[in-house]
């Protein structure tokens, strides 16, 4: 078997969508003209460290465009170059249900055209509500949609998520989470595994905490310094120090094999344009880094799940043969 062809040793989100849907499918991107409660003082100010002037929308088209016209130029791009046509507007800068509830129904219903499989919408723990959850359960039977939540969490550790400026704790994202399970959505958490004030145990207990909340989605990146931020600054002033690209890969294989074996990885390390960047990926293309992970992993005959023992009342097995 070829190394195209030959099975990935984690749940990546191409097989989960073509399982899904039967063919291929394409997230598109799709900028709205909001903000965030971490930048207009409901919860902080200045956002989160590491969060630049666009939020994390490099790919996107101007928000000044209709959702529709953002959706129809992409397609335009993408169905005859990947020969895709099935897609899910992914509605991914700054906090997407920080609206009016009547806003965000609007441009949520934007988003259902005819090739529409689902709806992704990235958001802060902090800002979901019933409402907005009673409003995409609408749509979802409506349009015939499936709905994906995605949360940025980015680490389990308080004092990180203090540090970092996140404006939330644990609490938050775990009400969100249970909330939105409830509804039968699709929960997606973002995670950055390198953190300069995490350690490994950190990653691995966010692979546990993640799997104990029954997460579907796991979304994992690599720190990048976006310049012109609070932390370029402290980049430049030498406060803290980075992991190597080998800790790195170390960490991302540990906490793959904590997570439940049936948790879709969306990414593994992300990516950002060098010319907005201090520092991104150890000056290496995001796909050296992915291949790198698969190559360890089948060199040791690891995978994803197969150190997911802790749940369920582990201690007391023994009484169980």
């Amino acid at each position: 078997m070829s190394d195209t062809t030959k099975p990935k040793r984690y749940r990546p989100i191409s097989t989960f969508l073509r399982e899904k849907y039967g063919e291929k499918v394409y997230k598109l991107p799709v900028a709205l003209p909001l903000t965030c409660p971490n930048r207009d003082g409901s919860a902080g100010v200045g956002g989160c460290v590491f969060c630049g002037e666009i939020g994390a929308g490099y790919e996107n088209l101007p928000a000044s465009m209709t959702v529709q016209e953002q959706l129809h130029k992409n397609i335009a791009h993408i169905a005859p170059k990947y020969k895709a046509y099935k897609y899910i507007p992914y509605y991914q800068n700054f906090s997407n249900t920080y609206l009016e509830p009547e806003r965000f129904k609007a441009y949520m219903e934007a988003g259902c055209i005819d090739s529409t499989v689902g709806l992704a919408i990235a958001t802060r723990p902090d800002c979901i509500n019933d409402t907005y959850l009673d409003i995409l359960q609408d749509i979802k039977e409506r349009y015939g949609v499936d709905i994906y939540l995605e949360y940025g969490l980015q680490s389990v550790n308080y004092h990180t998520l203090e540090k970092i400026n996140r404006g939330h704790g644990m609490a938050e994202f775990i009400d969100a989470v249970l909330r939105t399970k409830r509804y039968g959505f699709s929960v997606c958490a973002h995670m950055i595994v390198n953190l300069p004030w995490d350690t490994m145990t950190d990653t691995v207990e966010g692979a546990r905490m993640l799997t104990a909340l029954g997460v579907d989605q796991v979304k994992l990146h690599a720190l990048y310094i976006v310049k012109n931020t609070l932390m370029a600054n402290w980049y430049e002033a030498g406060e803290f120090s980075l992991i190597s690209a080998d800790e790195y890969i170390e960490r991302v294989i540990a906490f793959l094999r904590h997570l439940d074996k049936d948790i879709v990885l969306q990414r593994l390390v992300g990516r950002a344009p060098e010319e907005n960047t201090l520092f991104t990926n150890w000056s290496m293309g995001w796909w050296r880094i992915q291949e790198e992970i698969e190559r360890r992993m089948e060199e040791r005959d690891v995978r994803q799940g197969d150190l997911c023992n802790y749940l369920n009342g582990s201690a007391v097995r023994k009484f169980l043969k």
